[in-house]
């Protein structure tokens, strides 16, 4: 998920609003601070955003969307061969990118999604049951002997472990973003496996 090119104002305005909205939550923000985070007037914002709510809007939406396409670029990469522990592997390299680079919109998915509109809300539980049901295949490609339920418990507890990242600490108290991921990895990897040998 991680692009080389210089954000646009737009995705500026975006990051600043997640990293203030999880702060300090939804209501404990307005356009002014969103605005003087980024440089510009928080009237200005609105020529980017008719209001807080639509950055809130296209903030998760936006996220559940990217994990998905994500999710889908990886596995068409493996050419169809999902059983491969590989596609696995690259599915939880993927999420825990997000759950480390994203840290602010987890918090945010956890205390503000009721504040969407219905269609929004909506739009993001559907995203998010597709990226669920991905995966669901691809872990029961992997452990055949797992049931549907079983592999969808198992893919849920493993996004509950990997979204933990904002409760590990602030960024500069944990091991090294590399160190981190590959203990994220581990500990994923070994939760399918403890699934899988039940």
């Amino acid at each position: 998920m991680a692009r080389t090119d210089a954000p646009t104002r737009r995705e500026q305005i975006l990051k600043e609003a997640a990293r203030l909205f999880a702060e300090r939550g939804f209501h404990g923000v307005g356009v002014d601070e969103i605005g003087a985070a980024v440089g510009i007037s928080g009237p200005g914002l609105y020529r980017h955003f008719p209001g807080k709510d639509a950055m809130l809007a296209e903030l998760l939406v936006g996220i559940s969307g990217q994990l998905l396409t994500g999710a889908r670029r990886r596995l068409a990469e493996a050419d169809g061969d999902a059983r491969t522990a590989a596609v696995l592997d690259s599915l939880i390299e993927g999420h825990i990118d997000f759950a480390l680079d994203d840290r602010p919109l987890i918090t945010l998915h956890d205390r503000e999604l009721d504040r969407l509109r219905d269609s929004d809300r909506k739009l993001v539980r559907q995203l998010q049951r597709q990226y669920v049901e991905l995966w669901v295949g691809v872990v029961r490609e992997v452990y055949p002997a797992l049931t549907e339920p079983t592999a969808r418990s198992a893919v849920h507890s493993v996004f509950g472990l990997l979204n933990s990242t904002p409760h590990l600490g602030r960024a500069g108290t944990l091991p090294g973003r590399g160190a981190t991921a590959e203990l994220l990895h581990r500990m994923a990897r070994g939760a399918f496996e403890a699934a899988g040998a039940a």
